[in-house]
């Protein structure tokens, strides 16, 4: 009997060190990671009017694994201003660019691959391109991917969070508007991110839009879909490198193959990333896309 009693207690006190030792791993500690980027010797590239930044952090070094970032650093009493563009064909970041003679630019919001339309509320120079597409079971609330709406007063980028309703946006008086998502950090604070998407919780390349305190803008494009060199982030992965970057609004835009970074006279025509469209680790694989963000 006694022996059975020690059996069971050894058993109990093995399973309490199991329990710790996983709830142990799971709590990872991401100060060292956060370290890495603001430490970072960045090369930085001083253009007109903004700072093009890039660091690659090799394999295993950031999230225990490799990453490849550019960031577009806009301050915040620099000439230049963002404005959107949109066009009814699939069309290349670069060349939606050139039709606006931008000097830099980056993807822009989701789209239908298919027919080309914008799947989420878009509205440019004041008239309305693309409206938030309902989900098959609801036709009511928004998606998971539009709650978060980017504005651009005087071409200086506000953030906001609308409510559920996916027609919020009709309401707001501003002339160029563009709905995606999820939001990543609002007011100082993150925003609690879904666990139920593998597009929340795999990694892919992502684009996003940061604003610091003091109005400086971040364009960032994160590589991906390239193992031992450019694997991507999981939005929490990209929450937090948009906060250790200082800012304290920011908002996911499209990724996958659609993530790209132009700046015009940089070489490789212009394309600082590294797009995946063509499956190859090189500047070539573009992905048309319906709208961008312009850098004029």
């Amino acid at each position: 009997m006694q022996l059975k009693t020690d059996i069971i207690h050894s058993s109990i006190i093995l399973l309490v060190l199991i329990i710790s030792t996983y709830y142990s791993f799971a709590q990872v500690d991401y100060s060292i990671d956060s370290m890495r980027v603001v430490d970072a010797e960045w090369r930085i590239d001083t253009m007109e009017g903004f700072y093009l930044k890039r660091y690659h952090f090799g394999e295993g070094t950031l999230f225990c694994s490799a990453q490849h970032l550019f960031v577009i650093e806009i301050p915040a009493r620099s000439h230049r201003h963002l404005a959107f563009i949109h066009d009814t064909t699939l069309t290349t970041v670069s060349e939606l660019a050139h039709r606006k003679d931008a000097y830099a630019a980056i993807n822009g919001s989701y789209f239908d691959m298919d027919h080309g339309n914008p799947v989420c509320y878009l509205r440019i120079d004041g008239q309305q391109v693309g409206e938030n597409t309902p989900a098959k079971e609801d036709s009511v609330n928004r998606k998971y991917y539009q709650y978060a709406t980017l504005s651009l007063k005087e071409g200086k980028p506000l953030l906001t969070i609308p409510d559920s309703s996916r027609t919020w946006e009709r309401e707001m008086t501003d002339s160029n508007i563009m709905t995606a998502g999820p939001m990543l950090l609002y007011e100082g604070k993150e925003i609690a991110q879904r666990d139920d998407r593998t597009f929340v919780t795999r990694r892919h390349n992502r684009t996003a839009l940061g604003i610091r305190p003091d109005g400086t803008v971040l364009l960032l494009v994160a590589d991906g879909r390239f193992k031992h060199k450019a694997e991507g982030f999981s939005l929490l992965e990209l929450q937090r490198v948009m906060r250790w970057l200082g800012c304290s609004d920011a908002i996911n835009l499209d990724g996958g193959g659609s993530t790209t970074m132009y700046i015009h006279d940089m070489p490789f025509d212009g394309i600082v990333n590294h797009p995946s469209d063509n499956f190859i680790h090189n500047h070539k694989g573009q992905r048309p896309v319906s709208n961008a963000i312009l850098v004029l």
